[in-house]
């Protein structure tokens, strides 16, 4: 006999039999879609609400860091065209270098931008992570044990870094100096924040890094001083060579274009050194920044001519001492003479040998 059973009782039949897979994995998928529905509707409003936070932080940051930075530009840019309207004056041209103001402001101004970059974007990163829930404790923890692991690798490069800023922010030397930095010495002809580059007197170039820089000697800052020594002989008139050399110090002032670099009249400062036949007059002048060693050569110019002038004379270079013990005996250095060199002399005859009896018997 035949019979048919209702859908209702075969899809109960269906879900009874095992093995039957079919609605229960059906039925599986609706309940998990419906679970995923109704998180998502029930966290989208926080994810909405953190995204807008996200983005916003972001725009924050971009724009600070944008404003900053070109407040400092700008900064940069209103220095650098005072110290160029400066340059420009009578005044301004003494006391004030283009160059050199030019490169400390773009120093100045490079470090500001990066240390206002740094912040910003730091302080937006980690308010980002925070939005996002994450914790950042192991995090901060693990950058402060890298950064001490990059400090201690890198040291020199901080130690250099550091030197730099000080040097450029303190304003210890700039381009167009002339410095003494105990490792080389020369002109400045850039400051960097890590390496400083000077011209010798030779014309090299020395690269000198900030970090090994233990004292700065700066002769072009205020004013530097030309000492000049003149060492005359003993019977000279020493009254009328002071006289000699304060006209030719004042003639000096007077004329192109040292009038403009000495600041101050030469002075006779008097005897530094006297001894049996010679003595030594020390003269010294203030002279503009970085000008003494012109006006030092040219004062001993002027002190030579006027002196021969005056009949006053110099004293004679010292001798070395090998020079002058050959000066004074040519035959130092030459050997006694030997009687022994002369074959007849008796000296020479008394060292002959004794002949042997069969050669006296013969």
């Amino acid at each position: 006999m035949f019979w048919s059973a209702s859908p209702a009782a075969a899809a109960h039949l269906s879900a009874a039999t095992p093995g039957s897979s079919g609605p229960t994995s059906l039925d599986d998928a609706t309940e998990k879609a419906t679970n995923a529905a109704g998180w998502v509707q029930e966290n989208w409003g926080t994810w909405l609400t953190s995204g807008l936070q996200i983005v916003l932080i972001l725009v924050i940051a971009v724009v600070l860091r944008h404003v900053i930075r070109r407040t400092i530009t700008k900064f940069i840019e209103r220095m650098n065209r005072t110290a160029a309207a400066a340059q420009g004056t009578a005044l301004g041209g003494l006391l004030v270098n283009a160059e050199r103001r030019r490169q400390r402001s773009e120093a100045i101004g490079s470090v500001l931008r990066s240390v206002a970059s740094f912040v910003i974007m730091g302080t937006a990163a980690l308010t980002v992570l925070s939005v996002l829930k994450i914790n950042l404790a192991p995090l901060l923890a693990s950058a402060g044990v890298a950064g001490v692991a990059i400090g201690f690798g890198a040291r020199n490069l901080v130690t250099d870094f550091l030197s730099g800023v000080f040097m450029i922010l303190e304003d210890q030397y700039g381009v167009g100096d002339e410095i003494d930095a105990g490792v080389a010495s020369g002109t400045v002809i850039e400051v960097g924040l890590r390496v400083t580059k000077l011209r010798g007197a030779n014309g090299a170039i020395w690269y000198i890094r900030n970090g090994e820089v233990k004292r700065i000697g700066n002769l072009s800052q205020g004013w530097s001083t030309a000492a000049v020594d003149v060492v005359l002989a003993a019977d000279q008139d020493l009254q009328r060579a002071r006289e000699t050399i304060t006209t030719a110090g004042e003639e000096m002032s007077k004329s192109e274009p040292w009038n403009e670099q000495l600041w101050e009249p030469v002075q006779v400062l008097g005897l530094s050194e006297v001894h049996l036949d010679t003595v030594t007059i020390s003269v010294a002048a203030k002279t503009m920044p970085g000008k003494a060693l012109g006006v030092e050569r040219e004062l001993r110019w002027r002190i030579k001519h006027a002196l021969d002038a005056a009949g006053v004379h110099l004293a004679p270079r010292p001798l070395p001492e090998d020079e002058e013990a050959e000066a004074t005996d040519p035959s130092a250095g030459m050997a006694a003479p030997s009687a022994l060199n002369n074959p007849l002399s008796p000296q020479s005859l008394a060292t002959n040998p004794i002949a042997s009896p069969s050669k006296l018997g013969k």
